[in-house]
């Protein structure tokens, strides 16, 4: 007998329950999470006994191979492969609790299927509860990135469960963050944004941007207003940026940075700042005839 494996009954099953939840929502399907389960249990008894006895924390390493299992399916799985209920069940045998939760369940599925997969994966993983060093061996990045996805995923997952904001109040706000900018109104601005709002800053390594996110209102402020100080040779307008209104400075006429604003219950939640030139080349190419004066946005790193 290895008593590496004697375990509580109580931890034996809240054990399997949690790499079943972690499998469920890296992936979306019950039916998949149970064979990512299956699959890790059979690579834990695949060592040898005193290889498991050598492992100090059993569930950390159950969950940690859950995560890389479900990573690597992750990139090659359809949105309309993710859509398993939490357990499958028939409808009429569950209460009216149940079948919210349920619902929920569900809506939250829709919204993870917009994060990338590393997004995906961070979010998750840091919300079982697995150590940051843990998520950053599976998501296959640094600490303080993971820390990043994560952050950015949460932020992104409350915006599209905000209230909905109409392309006419989406301009509104964008050119009232304008405003406040050409202003250098600080008290203006903050009142704009979320009092957790982020600011990501893409200089591609081209240019001397900030490398890490901003967080808060107050800092993303500071920040807006440092970079878009006012200047004779500058200038900042509204225009079209993937379909919604956003912002692009200009230095000489050349656009030197497009911003997009993600927008939840009204106030701006999320700030891009695009300041990699190779990603702003197509804004300062000539118009072609009968092109749309609106641009496509720069692509987001996730």
């Amino acid at each position: 007998m290895d008593h590496a494996d004697a375990v509580p009954i109580a931890e034996l099953l809240n054990e399997r329950r949690l790499l079943l939840d972690v499998a469920y929502w890296m992936l979306g399907n019950s039916g998949e999470a149970e064979s990512v389960v299956d699959e890790t249990y059979r690579r834990w008894y695949e060592l040898s006994g005193a290889a498991r006895r050598q492992i100090t924390a059993p569930r950390s390493w159950l969950a940690k191979t859950v995560g890389g299992i479900c990573l690597d399916r992750l990139p090659n799985r359809g949105a309309a492969g993710r859509r398993g209920g939490v357990r499958a069940q028939a409808q009429d045998a569950e209460g009216p609790q149940q079948r919210l939760e349920e619902e929920v369940s569900r809506v939250l599925l829709n919204a993870l299927d917009s994060l990338s997969p590393a997004e995906r994966a961070a979010f998750v993983l840091k919300n079982a509860g697995m150590p940051p060093d843990a998520v950053a061996d599976i998501v296959g990045r640094t600490e303080p990135e993971c820390a990043e996805l994560a952050d950015r995923a949460c932020h992104r997952l409350r915006v599209q469960r905000s209230r909905p904001t109409t392309p006419e109040q989406h301009e509104a706000l964008a050119r009232a963050v304008r405003q406040a900018c050409l202003t250098e109104d600080a008290a203006l601005l903050v009142s704009l944004l979320c009092t957790d709002a982020t600011a990501f800053f893409d200089g591609g390594g081209k240019v001397r941007a900030l490398v890490r996110p901003v967080h808060g209102s107050q800092q993303v402020t500071h920040c807006l207003l440092t970079l878009l100080a006012r200047h004779p040779r500058t200038t900042l307008t509204t225009q079209s940026v993937n379909g919604l209104t956003g912002l692009v400075a200009r230095y000489d006429h050349q656009v030197a940075a497009v911003i997009s604003l993600d927008v939840a219950d009204h106030h701006v939640a999320q700030v891009w700042v695009v300041l990699n030139p190779d990603k702003l080349h197509s804004w300062n190419q000539p118009p072609t005839p009968g092109s749309p004066s609106s641009h496509p946005s720069p692509s987001r790193q996730g």
